[in-house]
């Protein structure tokens, strides 16, 4: 399918200009007009892969036509061209979600660079975007329970295609990873893809149930139980029947308490306090932690007998570092959940985050994502709006294998690892990994295929 081309400009001279210049480069279909207020309807009728605005024009100016276009075209990346450079009006175009700038005359040559440059980012985020609805689709039965675990990672995608055949059941799943990974996304996943889906998702935090308090919180207790018990109450176990109970942060509950959820998943009944008769756990449980637990059993600070229960259905969550080229799909699903649907990332911003080490995971990525775009005003977001915590992300290892510290090698060798983990990491883009090493595109495709990597 052919590139389409918006040129704007109100001088009729710079507009055949453009546009004969396009299409001697090779872009056919190119939609020309003198007249901004003409945009709209044409906005109706055609999709745009890319417009090429003038700043300065009569009925809509450019920046309110860049407004226009973003609103109603979000994929459309924009180009200003400008006869005139005003600091603060480049700043805001670049605010409202343009790609670039371009100041007049303008080369053939530095036109179809940005031109290049601005599709080739497009390119990048629709084939990550279509490859990871592809993958997430091929690899699940049911994507829409799993729709908001955002992932293109095989490995990832392993897990969930995992997780999605223990959720046909009801037993006990453990769900372990670093904090802010998505345990509790995960959870929620399980839970829509089980028979439990039209019941409850309860989450509780083990931190905050006082071992004194377990019998009482979980199983609930009767009218006069104990001083202060005027009336029945539900525990969580009643709470979440039919459904499904999370218990976070499974690793910090106290011995104790853990010999008590021990013997409801071994006898699938609890006794509520001041009663006298059993009661059914018709709940589904699925426990999560960010620690070592076999370390905790090593230490008997957790039970063995409680892991051997849980770990039959283990699913563990890689971190993101692990996982990067799930970034720019990450991104864009926060921004938009966060209300910055027309906010969009810089290559240098996209570049930055992919370098990240990311010790808090998605949920550090969430929160730098928010920040920024509220930094940016809603609009392209720069490194410098970004607030990153802590030192780049470690190596990539190049093709699976793992280099350990100290380890001697030739400088060919250093080359052919560091060259490997950057176009990993930019999701095997070729140009952007070109930029990334500041090294020529032909010099990186003699060198890739040196590496044999096709």
């Amino acid at each position: 399918m052919a590139i389409a081309i918006l040129v704007v400009d109100d001088e009729q001279d710079f507009v055949d200009s453009v546009s004969r210049g396009l299409r001697l480069e090779g872009y056919s279909d190119v939609t020309a007009v003198t007249r901004s207020s003409a945009v709209p309807a044409l906005l109706d009728a055609k999709r745009f892969d890319c417009a090429l605005l003038d700043v300065t024009m009569p009925e809509l100016d450019g920046l309110a036509l860049l407004k226009l276009i973003k609103e109603r075209s979000p994929e459309t990346e924009c180009i200003m061209v400008t006869a005139q450079q005003s600091i603060p009006v480049v700043v805001r175009a670049l605010r409202l979600g343009a790609y670039d700038y371009l100041l007049k005359p303008t080369t053939p040559e530095e036109l179809c660079q940005t031109l290049e440059r601005a599709l080739e980012r497009r390119r990048l985020l629709e084939a990550l975007q279509l490859r990871g609805a592809a993958e997430h689709a091929a690899a699940l039965a049911d994507p829409g329970a799993f729709a908001e675990f955002v992932t293109a990672d095989p490995h990832t995608l392993r897990v969930l295609r995992e997780a999605e055949l223990h959720a046909g059941s009801r037993i006990p799943i453990l769900i372990t990873g670093e904090t802010g990974v998505g345990k509790e996304v995960l959870a929620r996943a399980i839970h829509r893809a089980s028979p439990c889906a039209a019941g409850p998702f309860l989450p509780i935090n083990m931190l905050a149930v006082a071992p004194t308090l377990f019998e009482a919180e979980f199983f609930g207790h009767a009218k006069g139980a104990f001083t202060g018990a005027d009336r029945d109450r539900p525990g969580y176990l009643a709470r979440a029947k039919n459904g499904t109970l999370f218990l976070d942060e499974i690793g910090d509950l106290s011995l104790d308490s853990q010999g008590k959820l021990l013997r409801i998943l071994q006898e699938g009944e609890y006794l509520p306090v001041g009663k006298t008769r059993a009661e059914r756990a018709e709940v589904r449980i699925v426990a999560a932690t960010n620690q070592d637990l076999p370390k905790l059993v090593a230490t008997r600070k957790f039970r063995k007998d409680l892991l051997y229960r849980l770990q039959f259905a283990h699913l563990e969550l890689p971190p993101l570092r692990r996982r990067r080229e799930d970034i720019p799909l990450l991104a864009a699903r926060l921004l938009a959940a966060a209300g910055h649907a027309q906010a969009s990332l810089s290559e240098r911003a996209e570049l930055a985050l992919l370098g990240h080490a990311w010790p808090g995971n998605v949920r550090e990525l969430k929160g730098v994502l928010e920040a920024a775009a509220n930094l940016a005003e809603g609009g392209v977001i720069e490194p410098e709006h970004l607030r990153l915590r802590g030192g780049a992300a470690p190596p990539v290892q190049a093709r699976g294998v793992p280099v350990e510290v100290g380890q001697l090698e030739p400088l060919a060798a250093v080359e052919r690892r560091h060259i490997l983990a950057v176009y990993d990491a930019v999701g095997r883009n070729k140009s952007q990994a070109a930029r990334v090493l500041e090294i020529g595109l032909q010099t990186l495709h003699r060198k890739l295929q040196a590496y044999d990597v096709r």
